[in-house]
């Protein structure tokens, strides 16, 4: 997939980019596959801002797309669409029964392509076969995490992992962050990486194009007033420096690790930090 470029018009237009939409063949979705997506511009249920520089936008209509397909299923591929709530490429695909489906789209798919899921599909592209089925090596996308509990990783546009090695009950996979991790072998994931890898060269170029994704605007610390936020304050000069970056609340974060998460501790194999330093 090519970048499209634009004439440089006006000041915003130079430099900037947008994907190509080449690979997309039609632009009418399945009406019974869609759901609006509410705005609620960063509130939580009681009406608090949650999360910040959220708001307005366009309209969204999210695609119904599946991450746990049963065993056995087969579907010939019909369109490659877009998907607003997403970076990756959907595909929407026929069943033997003739029931439409929403799935993420590997890179290279097109339409007449047939996919298979299961323990006796084939080992090619973009089916989808439990870890133990799938040969050591190989690049894959949309794992799971628990057997039967569907794609929970690497499902970004361009994204892809590798199977690194296979011990017992537990195969290693190399995630795009750099870290190693276990996952049951019986857990399933696609061959092949994901769609659109371009998306990660696009180029904004204004701020009303950034208005339409509901981003609102972002104001950094050291303009504000010292009541506003701790980088705030001082005489006109510059006064930002030698202060660790913090939130409005006086929270650290750069180097302020939020993970949580230490029931699933012992699956890391080598963590993401880990592999930084190395390089």
């Amino acid at each position: 997939m090519a970048i499209k470029t634009y004439k440089p018009t006006t000041p915003a237009r130079r430099g900037m980019t947008s994907q190509d939409l080449d690979s997309i063949t039609t632009k009418k979705a399945v009406k019974s596959l869609l759901v609006a997506k509410k705005s609620t511009a960063g509130r939580n249920n009681t009406g608090r801002i949650t999360t910040r520089h959220r708001g307005g936008g366009a309209k969204r209509f999210l695609r119904k797309v599946e991450f746990n397909l049963p065993e056995g299923f087969k579907a010939t591929v019909e369109h490659i669409e877009y998907d607003p709530g997403r970076t990756a490429r959907i595909a929407r695909v026929r069943d033997e029964a003739g029931k439409l489906h929403y799935i993420l789209a590997g890179s290279g798919l097109k339409q007449g392509d047939k996919i298979e899921i299961g323990k006796n599909a084939k080992v090619e592209t973009h089916n989808r076969l439990p870890l133990s089925e799938i040969p050591v090596g190989s690049v894959v996308y949309a794992i799971e995490l628990q057997p039967g509990r569907g794609a929970q990783m690497v499902r970004s546009a361009g994204a892809k992992a590798q199977l690194t090695a296979r011990e017992g009950d537990y195969a290693m996979i190399k995630l795009p962050s750099g870290e190693v991790r276990k996952v049951r072998v019986e857990c399933k994931a696609s061959i092949g990486s994901v769609s659109n890898e371009q998306h990660q060269n696009i180029k904004v170029g204004s701020a009303g194009r950034k208005r339409k994704m509901g981003i609102r605007p972002t104001v950094r610390g050291v303009v504000m007033n010292a009541v506003d936020h701790p980088h705030g304050g001082g005489d006109g000069g510059r006064h930002g420096t030698g202060k660790a970056p913090r939130t409005p609340w006086g929270k650290l974060t750069l180097g302020y690790r939020t993970r949580r998460n230490k029931s699933t501790s012992k699956m890391i194999v080598r963590t993401r930090h880990e592999a930084k330093r190395k390089r």
